[in-house]
């Protein structure tokens, strides 16, 4: 079940185009910037909140990751992230939405934008087709 509808803000196209920008040029680090904690930092760019703020820098490998999430009452990132985005149809997607994604192994989640959802790996940032979305997240 998510939390209250978060607003957006009314700069919230150039405040993500920014974050897309220094995510862009970060390098990938577990608990600071990795995929879980990429759609939360979109999110706070729009809305100036940050669902994950507990979560940053409190683990730095996936297992510690999960272990505090789920001692948190949450089975993944994934998860989290559904407890504060409600769940849309695919076909609905709007710029700026979440996004999960299948990977190998974990599910990532990532930024739609227009046919693409942007996502965060080991390798940094990439972008993949909308199509390949397991669901989208409302922001």
């Amino acid at each position: 079940m998510a939390s209250a509808e978060l607003t957006r803000l009314s700069d919230w196209r150039l405040r993500l185009v920014a974050y897309l920008e220094l995510c862009a040029r970060a390098p990938f680090e577990e608990g600071q910037h990795d995929c879980a904690l990429f759609l939360a930092g979109g999110v706070e760019a729009m809305t100036g909140v940050d669902y994950a703020a507990e979560f940053r820098g409190a683990y730095s490998t996936t297992k510690a990751g999960i272990k505090l999430l789920r001692a948190r009452g949450f089975r993944n990132h994934v998860a989290l992230a559904q407890h504060h985005l409600p769940e849309k149809p695919i076909a609905f997607a709007n710029e700026g939405d979440g996004a999960v994604v299948p990977t190998d192994g974990i599910d990532a989640l990532g930024i739609v934008q227009g046919a693409l959802i942007y996502v965060l790996g080991e390798g940094g940032l990439g972008a993949r087709p909308l199509t390949d979305a397991k669901l989208v997240l409302k922001v």
